[in-house]
């Protein structure tokens, strides 16, 4: 039996940036204004922390600032992902020399691999390391998704503490839970469906809509983890809307636009992301309106 890294809600946070930088002093107001909303863990340099546009040098030094500046106030996931399972390496170690307490690791993209090659992949990062991992299962960004029985497998591993799922296969995350138990745990990757992804087990979510409301994300997730699915039901319908808009483009396009609105200040969206179409700006803003977000 493991114990998971958290549970409730991790933001998935944005990096700010300024002057085509990394704006360290914004980053520190973002990340007390998580653990203020009851932000249970900060998962820095993910997807929607642009970490694939962020150079080597930024990435880990955006970790190590994070950590530093949380300072044990609350669990801090790194992302650590990489297609080249040395990189993932290189990202994972110094994540830890940095004081992570745990990582995040995308499955391999473009290259992509099998599924005896993710088995390898995984554990060789877990035989390097010696904090947990989770795994993070997106399809629609890397054409590749896990199995139950190799999640199964990756679960053997005492370092590989369960999975961040974002495929949308409830029948792959009810399979997973069933057949792995307390030696693998299930996150949500998806805001919409963190509800019914409890419902059946999962241990919380990790949050594009946390950085614009970390108090609700923390209160539909431990509303979860109480039982209490009938208040957590009308939060995930009061907030539905808002959540897809937060996708109506590539994340973290959208999520950026809302920060920005909101008078957050964070700057723009690295290349080859860009600008929201008018457009969808409107029908977001109209959505962050509703619930009272901006005027």
């Amino acid at each position: 039996m493991k114990t998971p890294v958290f549970t409730g809600s991790s933001v998935a946070i944005v990096t700010p940036f300024k002057d085509h930088k990394v704006n360290y002093d914004k980053l520190s107001e973002l990340i007390e204004f998580q653990i203020a909303g009851g932000t249970s863990a900060i998962t820095i340099c993910g997807t929607t922390g642009e970490g694939s546009t962020l150079s080597l040098e930024e990435h880990m030094e955006t970790v190590d600032f994070c950590i530093k500046h949380v300072n044990k106030r609350v669990k801090v996931i790194a992302g650590a992902g990489s297609n080249d399972t040395m990189a993932a390496v290189l990202l994972s170690q110094e994540a830890e020399h940095s004081g992570a307490d745990a990582l995040l690791l995308v499955t391999p993209y473009y290259n992509k691999t099998t599924q005896r090659g993710l088995i390898k992949h995984y554990n060789y990062i877990a035989d390097r390391v010696n904090i947990p991992i989770i795994v993070y299962n997106v399809p629609s960004r890397t054409g590749l998704s896990f199995t139950a029985d190799t999640y199964k497998e990756l679960s053997k591993h005492p370092n590989i503490n369960g999975t961040k799922e974002a495929s949308t296969n409830f029948s792959l995350i009810g399979s997973t839970i069933a057949a792995c138990g307390d030696d693998f745990y299930v996150w949500s990757g998806n805001d919409d469906e963190t509800v019914p992804m409890m419902a059946i087990g999962a241990k919380g979510v990790i949050s594009v809509v946390a950085n614009i409301m970390p108090a609700f994300m923390a209160e539909l997730s431990k509303s979860c983890l109480d039982g209490d699915f009938k208040h957590a039901s009308e939060l995930h319908l009061k907030y539905l809307d808002i959540m897809g808009k937060l996708f109506i483009e590539v994340n973290p396009i959208p999520v950026k636009a809302a920060m920005n609105l909101m008078g957050m200040d964070v700057g723009e969206t690295r290349l080859p992301l860009c600008d929201m179409e008018p457009s969808n700006l409107e029908k977001l803003k109209a959505s962050m309106q509703k619930i009272g977000l901006i005027k």
